[in-house]
């Protein structure tokens, strides 16, 4: 069994945007309920959150946004028309990404092998200075920067496999070759950006990798996009840590999308972004919770994810059919092959 940590606290579930908003404080609870009613709860290392600082959010947003957010502290506020605050939320969102940074810290020193951060509000949409999509600040992109930045590494490779873009985490790393993003989402859809035109800034060519799905995409497509794209870079650019925005909105019941993915279908992505962490990471990743809102299966999904990182589930694409996909694939690798080998 592997050492997992999980980071949970009852302020997550405080942040409340309002009535029939669908990033309500149920997605929590559900997970929560499940980890405790599994018996995963025996299995996993519970990570104690702590508020992040002032300098560790600044380092991927600007202080006059930090002041802006703060600003909303016991208070209701609306900051941008899909994103508003409850009286918690600030220090929810601190402690949100205190708590990613907690679990960063462990693995990446050897005390875990690898976590998942179940924190709320989540975070991939948010620019440096504004709030979008739900999110108030970038939880992974900070933790990628603090990888780098305060833990000296040189390789850090982002997998988000969220229905939705995200926009805030490209554009933190969009002229970097250091930190690696990768997504599949549905597309043109919210937010609109991640065209296969895509790929980085000048110099950084290749070093963001967008694969924009249409409608319909299930477990087959997603693993053979995974393991045609994702893995022969990812054995390439050989991250030293691997950082998941772990989305659950691709699932074929959820309210906001247009996927067909199952629970399972969400272990054997895990399982293979494992397999993409197993040259200098040595198994090291992090997963972020992100969007989803089907709660009931979302928390079913969340267990599959947990249960490969522990090494207690070992899940297969039962259906091998992944023609579909085939000519987006075709169309990525030909857009990176002057970068990577395919």
């Amino acid at each position: 069994m592997k050492k997992t940590g999980v980071v949970t606290h009852p302020l997550y579930i405080k942040h409340d945007p309002g009535p029939y908003h669908p990033e309500s404080p149920e997605r929590l609870k559900e997970i929560y309920s499940m980890i405790d009613s599994s018996g995963l709860g025996e299995m996993l290392v519970s990570i104690e959150a702590r508020p992040a600082t002032v300098r560790e959010i600044c380092l991927v947003h600007s202080e006059d946004y930090y002041n802006f957010v703060e600003s909303s502290d016991g208070s209701t506020m609306s900051l941008d028309p899909d994103t508003s605050t409850s009286p918690d939320s600030f220090r929810a969102a601190v402690l949100a990404v205190g708590g990613a940074l907690e679990l960063v810290d462990k693995v990446v020193d050897g005390e875990l092998d690898n976590g998942f951060a179940l924190v709320r509000p989540p975070g991939h949409h948010a620019e440096r200075a504004q709030a979008r999509g739900f999110c108030l600040f970038n939880n992974i992109a900070i933790c990628a920067q603090h990888a780098i930045e305060d833990l000296g590494l040189k390789r850090v490779m982002i997998v988000d496999w969220d229905l939705h873009h995200g926009n805030g985490t490209m554009h933190s790393f969009w002229d970097r070759k250091d930190i690696l993003y990768s997504s599949t989402h549905q597309y043109p859809y919210y937010p609109g950006t991640g065209a296969l035109q895509d790929i980085g800034g000048k110099g950084a060519e290749g070093y963001t990798i967008s694969v924009p799905l249409s409608t319909g995409m299930g477990d087959d497509e997603f693993a053979a996009i995974f393991a045609k794209i994702l893995l022969p870079v990812a054995q390439k650019f050989d991250p030293e840590l691997l950082l998941v925005s772990a989305g659950f909105d691709t699932l074929s019941s959820d309210p906001l999308g247009g996927m067909r993915m199952s629970p399972t279908g969400y272990g054997v992505l895990m399982k293979q972004v494992v397999e993409m962490a197993s040259g200098s990471a040595s198994g090291k990743v992090i997963a972020l919770l992100e969007g989803g809102y089907d709660v009931r299966r979302q928390a079913l999904a969340v267990e599959q994810v947990l249960r490969v990182m522990l090494g207690d589930s070992n899940p297969v694409v039962e259906n091998k059919d992944s023609d579909s996909a085939e000519s987006l694939i075709v169309a990525v690798q030909k857009q990176l092959s002057p970068f990577w080998e395919f």
